[in-house]
C-alpha cells in the first residue's frame, strides 16, 4: 500500500515569507501545532505532521526552548507550550475591548440604514448595551454605551430571550404584569411566550414601539458555535420601518452578525464579556 503523501508545514507559510523570515514562520507553526495538541508532542509527532527533516526541528526547537516558549519535557523527546506564551496571550486578552471591535461593524450597518445600531447581550433580567452606533442625521434614536434595559419589551431583549431554554425565560423578566411602557407592551408571560415562538421562527425580533412611542427596532442573534451569546439591532421612528424596511434591515443585521463571528478579536472579546454576566436568577 503507498504511504500517504506528508503535506509541508512550509506550504502554509506566509507567501512574503523569504529565505530569513522562513524560520519564524516555522516556529510559529510548531507553536500553533503545540496548541491544538491536546499532550505534548514529540520529535517524531512533529516532523511526521510538518514533513521537516529532523535536523531542522531540533534547531528551531532549541531556540524556541531556550526563548521559553516551549519547555521540553522528557528525553524522547518530547515538548510542551511554555510561560512565554501565557505572557502573549494575556497581552492580546488585555488589549482588546469588544466595544472597539463591534463598532468597525456597526457603524457600516448604521451609516447603511440611516438607523442606531446597537450590540447587547443578556446581564440576568436586562439587556447590556455593549456597543452603539448612531448614524449621521438630526433625526436618530439615540442610546448610551452601558445602559441596560428591559428584555421584554426591546427587539434585543426578545432576541437573547428567544435563545433560552423554556423554563429558563421566567427568570429572565420580571414578575407579572410586566410594566406597560406604551399601550403594545406585552405586560404576561403568555403573550411574551408566543412572540418569543415567532422570533426563533422568523430569525429576527420586532419591537413595535413596546418600549417607546413612535420605535420600532429590528434584532437578529449573533451564534458562536451554535449558541447565541449577542444580538445586534437597528432602531429608529416606526414610520421608516415599513415591511419592506424591515427585511432590508434584517438582511444588513444577518450580514453583520455573520462578520463578527468571523473575526477572531470579536469571539474572544465576547466570550471574556459573558465571563462577568449574571445568570437569570441568579445574584
Amino acid at each position: 500500500m503507498p504511504r500517504a503523501t506528508r503535506i509541508s508545514v512550509d506550504d502554509a507559510k506566509p507567501a512574503s515569507a523569504n529565505y530569513h523570515a522562513n524560520a519564524l514562520a516555522r516556529g510559529l507553526a510548531l507553536l500553533e501545532m503545540l496548541a491544538a495538541a491536546p499532550d505534548p508532542l514529540t520529535l517524531t509527532e512533529f516532523s511526521d505532521a510538518t514533513a521537516l527533516p529532523k535536523s531542522t526541528l531540533v534547531r528551531l526547537l532549541a531556540v524556541l526552548s531556550e526563548m521559553e516558549y516551549l519547555v521540553r519535557v522528557d528525553d524522547r523527546p518530547s515538548y510542551r507550550l511554555g510561560h512565554k506564551v501565557q505572557r502573549l496571550a494575556a497581552a492580546y486578552v488585555s488589549n482588546l475591548d469588544l466595544t472597539v471591535v463591534a463598532e468597525r461593524y456597526l457603524q457600516p450597518v448604521a451609516e447603511q440604514t440611516g438607523q442606531t445600531a446597537n450590540l447587547g447581550v443578556l446581564d440576568g433580567d436586562q439587556v447590556l448595551h455593549i456597543c452603539v452606533a448612531e448614524p449621521d442625521r438630526p433625526l436618530r434614536f439615540t442610546s448610551s454605551l452601558g445602559a441596560r434595559d428591559h428584555t421584554y419589551a426591546t427587539g434585543l431583549g426578545k432576541v437573547l430571550l428567544s435563545a433560552l431554554p423554556d423554563d429558563q425565560v421566567a427568570a429572565a423578566v420580571p414578575a407579572e404584569p410586566f410594566a406597560a411602557f406604551t399601550d403594545s407592551t406585552m405586560t404576561t408571560l403568555a403573550d411574551l411566550r408566543k412572540d418569543l415562538k415567532k422570533v426563533a421562527r422568523r430569525g429576527f425580533a420586532l419591537d413595535d414601539s413596546e418600549r417607546s412611542v413612535g420605535l420600532r427596532c429590528v434584532a437578529v442573534p449573533v451564534r458562536i458555535d451554535g449558541d447565541c451569546l449577542a444580538a445586534i439591532s437597528v432602531s429608529g421612528p416606526s414610520g421608516e420601518f415599513s415591511t419592506a424596511k424591515q427585511q432590508v434591515y434584517v438582511a444588513a443585521l444577518d450580514e453583520a452578525a455573520k462578520a463578527v463571528t468571523d473575526d477572531p478579536d470579536f469571539v474572544t472579546a465576547l466570550r471574556i464579556v459573558h465571563r462577568s454576566l449574571r445568570v437569570a436568577g441568579r445574584p
